[in-house]
C-alpha cells in the first residue's frame, strides 16, 4: 500500500492516532462526532466522498480498511454491477425491473470459470463474445433458456453502460445469439376457471392462518382479468375512476390502446364485490379513505392499502399450488393470471378485427398469440 506523504500536523485528528503513520488518501472531519472519509471520482468525473470509519478507529484499523479500498479492483465484472446498481439510470427503472436485474446479476457473478474463481471477479475487458456466448448456451443447455434471455438481456445492458463511461472499449454481449425460450401458451379451460373463481371465494372467507386460505380479493381479480381481457397489473390497478356509466376504462400496458367494456351482470358482479371487499378491508383497518376518485384503488391488500404486483403473483402461486394439491385442479390444468386475458380474447365473439379492438393490441400479429380460438369456415365449393 502506498504511504502518504508527510502531513503537516492537524490538531483535530484524535490523539490516539500517529499522524506521521497514517495510510495515504485518508482524511478526518472533525465535525459533529468526528469521521474519516476518502475521496473518489465516480463515473462522470466528479469527486465523491465516502465515510469509512468513526473518529476511534485505531491505526491499524485504518490501514486495514484503506489495503481493502486499495484492493477493489475497478475493472471487474462485479465491480462495474456495483456502479451500475448505484447509477440514476438503474434507479429511474421500475421496481419489478430492479427485481428481474438483481436476479440476473446474482446468477452472472457466480458463475464458475476454469481459473479458480467466479464470472464476477474476472475483468470485463478481457469479456469476448465467445466467452458471453458459452455461458447463454450454458445456461440454456441446463434447461432454463429463460433464465439465459433474462442474463443476456441484463448484461448486455451493463456492459453497454460500461463502455460509455470507459470501463471497457467494446460491448462483447452485442450480436450473441439469445436463446429460444419456451413458448407457453395455455388457455385454461371454462370448467377449470370456474372451479378455481369458486374455490377461491370460498378460502377467501376462511381466515389467513387456516388451511387452504386465501386472500378474498383472488375471485375478483379473476374475473375482471377474464371479462376485461386484462393482465394482472392492468386489474391490481383500476381505480374508482375507471368506472363508467357505459362500462369500465381499461388501463392497458405496453403500449395497447385502451377500450371501455360494456357492463354485463357478471362483470358487475365482480366489480361490486371488490368494492365491497374493499370497504370491509377500510372499516377493519380505520383507513383513511382517498378523496379523489382515482387514487381508490379497486384491489386493495389486507392492510388496506394498494395491491402490489409481487404480492399478487405469490398469493396467486400459493392459491394454484394448494389448488393442486387439494385435487381442485390437476398440474396439467395449471396456469397463469396472464392466461385469463388469452382466454378471454379467444372467447371474444365475432371475427380477428374485433377480437384486436377488444383487446387493445396495435399489432395484428399478437392476435397468433393471444387468440387460440378456431376459426368454422364453409366447405370448399367446385
Amino acid at each position: 500500500m502506498r504511504r502518504a506523504r508527510k502531513r503537516k500536523h492537524n490538531p483535530h485528528i484524535p490523539s490516539h492516532v500517529d499522524q506521521a503513520a497514517l495510510p495515504a488518501a485518508i482524511y478526518f472531519d472533525h465535525r459533529n462526532a468526528g469521521v474519516w472519509y476518502t475521496l473518489h471520482y465516480d463515473e462522470h468525473g466528479k469527486q465523491r466522498r465516502r465515510n469509512v470509519a468513526p473518529a476511534d478507529v485505531t491505526l491499524a484499523e485504518l490501514h486495514q480498511i484503506m489495503e481493502q479500498t486499495s484492493g477493489v479492483d475497478q475493472g471487474t465484472l462485479r465491480y462495474v454491477c456495483t456502479q451500475y446498481h448505484q447509477s440514476d439510470r438503474y434507479k429511474k427503472l421500475s421496481p419489478n425491473t430492479h427485481d428481474d436485474y438483481c436476479y440476473s446479476r446474482d446468477v452472472l457473478l457466480a458463475i464458475p470459470t476454469k481459473l479458480g474463481k467466479p464470472l464476477g471477479d474476472l475483468q470485463v475487458r478481457k469479456f469476448t463474445a465467445a466467452l458471453i456466448q458459452r455461458i447463454v448456451d450454458r445456461l440454456a443447455d441446463e434447461g432454463t433458456p429463460s433464465k439465459a434471455a433474462h442474463v443476456l438481456r441484463y448484461l448486455r445492458r451493463v456492459l453497454q453502460w460500461g463502455r460509455n463511461r470507459g470501463f471497457l472499449d467494446i460491448n462483447p454481449a452485442q450480436g450473441i445469439e439469445a436463446p429460444v425460450e419456451r413458448k407457453r401458451r395455455r388457455l385454461p379451460g371454462h370448467q377449470v376457471m370456474d372451479d378455481l373463481v369458486d374455490r377461491a371465494l370460498a378460502f377467501g372467507r376462511l381466515a389467513r392462518n387456516e388451511k387452504g386460505g386465501c386472500p378474498q380479493y383472488l375471485s375478483y381479480v379473476m374475473e375482471i382479468s377474464y371479462l376485461c381481457r386484462l393482465r394482472g397489473i392492468e386489474t391490481i390497478t383500476l381505480t374508482d375512476a375507471h368506472e363508467l356509466a357505459e362500462g369500465i376504462l381499461t388501463n392497458r400496458r405496453k403500449g395497447s390502446r385502451d377500450n371501455i367494456v360494456r357492463w354485463t351482470p357478471r362483470l358487475r358482479a365482480a366489480w361490486d364485490g371488490a368494492k365491497a371487499y374493499r370497504t370491509k378491508v377500510w372499516a377493519s383497518k380505520s383507513t383513511v379513505i382517498p378523496l379523489r376518485p382515482e387514487r381508490r384503488y379497486l384491489i386493495v391488500a389486507s392492510h388496506g392499502g394498494p395491491l402490489r404486483k409481487s404480492s399478487l403473483d405469490t398469493a396467486w402461486q400459493r392459491f394454484i399450488t394448494s389448488a393442486i394439491a387439494d385435487g381442485t385442479i390437476t398440474a396439467e390444468q395449471r396456469f397463469g393470471l396472464h392466461d385469463l386475458k388469452r382466454r378471454g380474447i379467444t372467447d371474444t365473439v365475432g371475427n380477428r378485427a374485433d377480437k384486436q379492438e377488444a383487446s387493445g393490441h396495435r399489432d395484428e400479429a399478437m392476435m397468433d398469440i393471444y387468440d387460440l380460438s378456431v376459426p368454422l369456415v364453409n366447405a370448399s365449393q367446385t
